[in-house]
């Protein structure tokens, strides 16, 4: 590992060290620049020759490297353009990315990095992060110790299993690290020098991939049980000893081992699982806004929630604790949310085997009390008898909320809030154009991947992104700048009520749920400011900051990707 030295300089300024020289500086996307080395630079550096006469700025470089992705047709085309560029110029690739935030967001992450994961093996260019296998045990702290620099502040770790909505693909869920802290870097301008995307790479039961010969995963079956569980130990506390400042963030774990591994490692060092808890903020943050664009209070809402895995509980206890402040208790809290897994209602009068869903599964007696004590307790027998003005998908099974359902809601509710939550969008439980048509325009609409607007009569409507990256960028940032210890369901509560609070006016008024994605750095300044007060209030900050000092401690944490003045080391 090597540090990356950046000084201040008398007059103010700031110039950046740099231990590399020649071809072998061209070649690194940290320092590398391109055409804007300027002539002292290139003399310095011995890069004269190798680059072409003229001097470039960042703001050109930028032009072109845009131009070269927009000329690709195929998103996932799109995909590996962007990772070539993230391979040879850092700075540039985030310098791209932040001005194109909505058009290349879909590229970077989902719905396209559902495909790039699935063809991962097949489009494998060149390593990033780190692969943990069964090899390693023993000297997992050795390996971190590979890592390109010394000061990682956030780790994004997967066990690749559940991939978004498309299952174990393996080696393959290397993309979503790597796309989750592109985010992050785009977004809460957390360097990438500080970041590290790192597989938990124990194998895979995709009988698909270990029959491809160009798989380059670590060739098999998963490891499972106490061997599991000792490797991942390992992990955890290598990362806390080579690097005490980090957050880890655990992505994509099947239901079973995502709350498991949460609740193991939370009090070790500060992590969150954004499957389970920034899904829930942001699906908070949709109904908050719901409530705010309705005058229903949240109270009042009747909230089902299709799908009982991961994000689906996690969803349910958010909003659970939401309620719980508002004063909800009782009886009405447990009817507020119907849970809903592949055999319908969560009731205690049937077998539920997974510990996570019993905490949301009805007593017999409400059930009953609700008009569902004999038949079906499926989607449509809910939605008939608890009229709900709420309906969140996370199933992950497309087609999920029929054109019947659909009516049925609105019938019942004028403007009911439905969120087909799943991703990638040919997931997602039904199709915006779709519902938008069967309630006469009047759904309330946020879904887990983009989809481009809808013409309905004499308006066009913007589909709002129940999108984590409004959260988990913020939580990471917020976190950090406080230098939290723990992160906790109250940080999560502050998230997802100031996302809700930055949807602005114009967007209430036309029924969105979501702010546009080209906020998205406004958004997350504001979240991460929300998140590093409710971590000092909560105690869990190392650094409490006053609610004056907060602005600027987070606008001083965020990198801009721009080009320094460099000096050899």
């Amino acid at each position: 590992m090597e540090p990356y030295r950046v000084v201040e300089e008398a007059q103010g300024g700031r110039k950046l060290l740099v231990p590399y020289r020649g071809a072998r500086l061209l070649a690194h996307p940290i320092y590398n620049k391109g055409t804007a080395f300027t002539p002292e630079e290139r003399v310095a550096f011995g890069l004269d020759g190798l680059l072409p006469s003229a001097v470039g700025t960042i703001d050109r470089q930028a032009v072109r490297a845009h131009e070269s992705i927009r000329r690709k047709e195929d998103p996932l085309e799109k995909y590996i353009g962007l990772s070539a560029l993230q391979d040879r110029n850092e700075t540039l690739f985030y310098r791209v990315l932040l001005d194109h935030i909505e058009e290349l967001l879909p590229i970077v992450y989902t719905p396209t990095v559902g495909r790039a994961c699935q063809r991962y093996s097949h489009i494998y260019r060149r390593g990033r992060g780190l692969w943990i296998t069964p090899e390693h045990a023993g000297r997992i702290d050795q390996v971190l110790g590979n890592a390109p620099f010394d000061d990682v502040r956030l780790l994004v770790v997967t066990d690749n299993e559940r991939i978004l909505g498309l299952g174990d693909l393996g080696a393959g869920g290397m993309g979503i690290p790597i796309g989750k802290l592109a985010i992050y870097t785009a977004a809460a301008g957390i360097h990438p020098t500080r970041t590290l995307p790192l597989s938990f790479d124990v194998g895979t039961d995709n009988q698909a991939l270990l029959d491809d010969p160009l798989y380059i995963g670590y060739r098999q079956r998963r490891l499972r049980g106490p061997a599991y569980d000792a490797l991942l130990d390992e992990l955890v506390h290598a990362i806390r000893r080579r690097f005490p400042r980090a957050l880890v963030q655990w992505e994509d774990f099947k239901k079973g081992n995502a709350f498991r591994v949460l609740d193991r490692h939370r009090a070790t060092l500060p992590s969150f699982n954004d499957d389970i808890e920034g899904t829930a903020a942001v699906a908070l943050a949709g109904m908050l806004t719901g409530a705010r664009i309705t005058g229903i209070p949240l109270t009042q809402q009747r909230i089902v929630i299709l799908g009982a895995g991961a994000a689906g509980v996690g969803i349910a206890r958010l909003i659970r604790a939401e309620l719980e402040r508002a004063g909800l208790a009782g009886p009405a809290l447990t009817a507020a949310i119907a849970c809903l897994d592949s055999g319908g209602l969560l009731v205690d009068d049937r077998r539920i085997d997974d510990e996570h869903k019993r905490e949301f599964t009805w007593p017999a007696d409400l059930a009953r009390a609700h008009g569902l004590a004999d038949g079906p307790r499926d989607l449509a027998a809910v939605v008939s008898a608890l009229r709900p003005t709420a309906l969140l998908g996370t199933s992950g099974e497309p087609g999920t909320f029929p054109e019947p359902i659909i009516r049925a809601m609105a019938a019942a509710t004028r403007r009911p809030v439905i969120m087909p939550m799943s991703n990638p969008s040919d997931l997602s439980e039904a199709r915006p154009a779709d519902v938008i048509t069967w309630t006469d325009g009047r759904a309330l609409l946020g879904t887990g991947s983009p989809f481009h607007p809808v013409p309905f009569g004499n308006r066009t409507i913007r589909i709002g992104q129940a999108n984590n990256a409004f959260i988990f960028p913020g939580v990471g940032l917020g976190a950090l700048v406080s230098e939290a210890r723990q992160i906790t369901q109250t940080m999560f509560l502050a998230a997802a009520e100031r996302l809700a609070a930055e949807v602005d006016a114009h967007d209430l008024a036309a029924g969105c749920l979501f702010p546009s994605v080209a906020h998205l750095r406004r958004v997350t300044v504001a979240v991460a400011a929300s998140v590093a007060r409710a971590a000092r209030d909560a105690g869990v900050a190392a650094r409490p900051l006053d609610d004056a000092a907060i602005p600027a401690a987070i606008a001083a944490a965020m990198w801009e990707p721009s080009y320094l003045p460099m000096e050899p080391a």
